[in-house]
């Protein structure tokens, strides 16, 4: 079972969360979700653990105070996949280094210089 967990304390580490968790049974992976660019954490994430475990778990911990925070703990809803963007379809109007109308290297009709 994938656990969710979120109002984490910023300085809670993994061992310290997968220590929690343990109490109710084997925990397979613990893991808080961190900013990519500071490496700070973002004060959620994830426990997998047994099903009936799990379920213990969720039950004892959710609203639990740890490490001066309430803990909000929940099944994990399944991730939902984003269409990703795509900057090729921009190929008319806008801005920037556009083919037809707008801002930027406008050459008016659309055309290119090279």
């Amino acid at each position: 079972m994938n656990i969710f967990v979120s109002n984490i304390n910023y300085a809670t580490k993994e061992y310290e969360l997968q220590d929690l968790f343990a109490e109710y049974g084997e925990v397979s992976s613990a893991k808080i979700v961190t900013d990519r660019e500071t490496g700070r954490s973002r004060g959620f994430g994830f426990i997998e653990m047994g099903d009936d475990e799990g379920k213990q778990a969720i039950e004892a911990l959710n609203q639990r105070e740890f490490n001066g925070k309430v803990l909000n703990v929940s099944e994990a809803k399944p991730r939902e996949e984003k269409p990703r963007r795509s900057f090729d379809n921009n190929r008319s109007g806008g801005y920037g280094n556009n083919r037809g109308g707008g801002y930027g290297n406008n050459r008016g009709g659309g055309g290119n210089r090279w």
